[in-house]
């Protein structure tokens, strides 16, 4: 075994004196690159912010001196923010008082439509689930037939447009459905300009035997076809009434489903009852 002199150098050596070791800078504390950025909040923004709040609160304006005390903001603040705003359409000002802007309002009225459709794809999802079957939202605008919302999933996926739904009005329940809401002249006005031809062998023949279905039908029934549009799909739809709206809800399913037909109707009737005062205001999308 060795000893220590053996080990650790000759006899009588003088003592080594340990080399210094040079000091390293200490690394600058910081964030590191993992650490999430700080959060930049940009003041006169939110300044501007607090301005455009207050105008709001006044529907019949208010001065500078007014908003500037409640946004708590200094008067030159106040001002300055104040002359973009105008300038950038947010606000106006008539005889020394502020009030909402063209802008402003756009603004607004953009977000209450946001409101409506998120409504309305609430709704068709609940009555998706509801019922188990793809579900449709359409109305009847400016001579036109526009699909507004689907509901639909994966496992029951909607029908797909094989021929343009505006043209096709007279082969599918959601165009007979709308058409049935119009009076005679307007039907007739729709047809001429999409007139009635074949789609599937089982679509409607012509135009008179279409006007006596739709004469036919009662305003509360479900309109119903079985691959009129599409070969391997049967659909139901009923009738939104609300004012003077012209609107549907519908559903579609698998031709060998098609003794769930009615019943699915029926069941998405009973559902537009219970939800149909929270959809009222939201079917202009």
């Amino acid at each position: 075994m060795a000893t220590a002199d053996t080990a650790f150098g000759p006899p009588h050596a003088l003592p080594v004196q340990p080399r210094s070791t040079p000091r390293t800078p200490p690394t600058p504390v910081g964030p590191s690159p993992a650490d999430p950025p700080a959060v930049t909040l940009i003041g006169s923004v939110q300044r501007a912010m607090r301005l455009l709040e207050c105008v709001a609160r006044h529907q019949y304006g208010a001065p500078a001196k007014q908003l500037a005390r409640e946004a708590r903001l200094a008067l030159p603040t106040a001002y300055h923010l104040l002359r973009t705003l105008v300038h950038e359409g947010y606000l106006r000002r008539d005889k020394g008082l502020f009030f909402l802007g063209e802008a402003a309002e756009r603004l607004s009225s953009s977000g209450a439509e946001q409101k409506r459709r998120s409504t309305v794809v609430d709704v068709l999802a609940r009555w998706r689930d509801a019922i188990g079957a793809p579900v449709y939202y359409a109305m009847y605008r400016d001579g036109e037939i526009e699909i507004m919302c689907v509901s639909d999933t994966p496992g029951n996926p909607a029908v797909e447009e094989s021929a343009d739904f505006r043209e096709t009005g007279h082969a599918h329940a959601v165009g007979q459905c709308l058409l049935s809401q119009l009076d005679a002249d307007a039907r007739r006005d729709h047809l001429d300009r999409y007139p009635v031809s074949p789609v599937t062998p089982y679509t409607v023949r012509d135009e008179d035997s279409l006007m006596r279905r739709l004469e036919r039908t009662q305003r509360t029934a479900p309109v119903t076809e079985r691959q009129e549009y599409a070969l391997g799909t049967v659909c139901a739809a009923i009738p939104i009434t609300v004012g003077t709206t012209v609107a549907t809800a519908a559903l579609s399913l698998p031709a060998q489903q098609a003794d769930r037909l009615l019943p699915a109707a029926q069941r998405l009737q009973h559902e537009m009852g219970r939800l149909l005062g929270s959809l009222a205001i939201s079917i202009s999308i």
